[in-house]
């Protein structure tokens, strides 16, 4: 069995029946996937949650999906993402921070978010049922495909 308790700092794509797998990677992924095992995904409505304060909270979204071309790539610098594909598949873009040089706005520290107009390195496909988890190192292109795609984003705390 493979050993998980090591800190990371880079993306993780996985399922979520092996979500226990990484909970010694932050110190709030367990309680941020116990929150989603105790949850009827495909029941949830569009809504926010308080998971625990303002250090791990989760929001579902069912919108329409974009192309790659007009995705919007974004780094957080205080957030690790969970995101976690509902329904349909989505396609994800993706790149390290050190290769994206090209910033459309400045930082916006309220939204803790920052956007580029460099391309993804490479794109990847999450199935209902399956996550990613992108560190601020991270910087992602999420909401790619066709028809509305119903998904859960927990915000985790990095410090």
């Amino acid at each position: 069995m493979a050993d998980f308790s090591f800190k990371t700092n880079f993306m993780i794509i996985d399922s979520l029946e092996n979500a226990s797998k990484y909970y010694s990677v932050h110190p709030r992924f367990e309680k941020a996937f116990e929150f989603l095992k105790s949850q009827d995904l495909n029941a949830l409505e569009v809504s926010k949650f308080q998971i625990d304060g303002a250090d791990l909270h989760a929001a579902v979204s069912a919108k329409e999906g974009v192309t790659p071309e007009v995705a919007k790539f974004e780094a957080h610098n205080n957030f690790i993402d969970i995101q976690v594909c509902i329904s349909e598949n989505e396609k994800m873009g993706w790149s390290t921070r050190s290769q994206c040089t090209d910033p459309k706005d400045p930082y916006n520290a309220e939204k803790d978010v920052i956007f580029f107009n460099d391309k993804p390195g490479m794109y990847f496909e999450l199935k209902a049922g399956q996550f990613a988890i992108f560190f601020p190192e991270d910087v992602h292109a999420p909401m790619i495909g066709d028809g509305v795609i119903k998904k859960l984003v927990i915000k985790v705390r990095k410090d």
